[in-house]
């Protein structure tokens, strides 16, 4: 896979994203509703895209949270592509690209029916952690957390 930084602005990226809002939607039903103003994400120059033989398959972004932490959004690879390693390659891509701006921690939000993507970002160090504003309260959610310099 091949990976480029880019806005997400990104016409592939915006594309990608809108295949995780549908696979979102067939997994969880009505509740994503609740979710979805939660998974807007303004204008950034903090994304990736992975290609495979020049066809955006997977992405992912990161937004600051304040001078030291960032928030992992976003992440997706294609059902056809997936179990090939390379949301693990997106998610180190991003955590490197954070450290190398400066930030020392990031932290996400996945669902609870969601088990894969837990147990992806627990095989990369993230720990589960009380649910942060704007999940708080919100039953479906799983918040992680991590170092960036374990």
């Amino acid at each position: 896979m091949l990976t480029c930084k880019v806005s997400t602005q990104d016409p592939t990226f915006c594309a990608l994203t809108k295949r995780l809002d549908k696979e979102l939607a067939s997994r969880h039903g009505t509740l994503q509703s609740h979710y979805d103003a939660h998974n807007v994400v303004e204008h950034m120059e903090t994304a990736v895209v992975g290609f495979v033989e020049k066809k955006g398959i997977a992405c992912g972004c990161f937004k600051p949270v304040d001078t030291t932490t960032v928030e992992i959004k976003r992440m997706f690879v294609a059902p056809n592509h997936r179990r090939k390693g390379y949301s693990s390659a997106l998610l180190e891509e991003l955590e490197v690209w954070a450290r190398t701006l400066g930030f020392t921690h990031a932290r996400l939000e996945t669902g609870k029916g969601q088990p894969e993507a837990i147990a992806l970002y627990q095989k990369h160090g993230y720990a589960i952690t009380s649910n942060f504003p704007p999940y708080v309260g919100m039953d479906n959610s799983v918040c992680m957390h991590k170092s960036l310099y374990m």
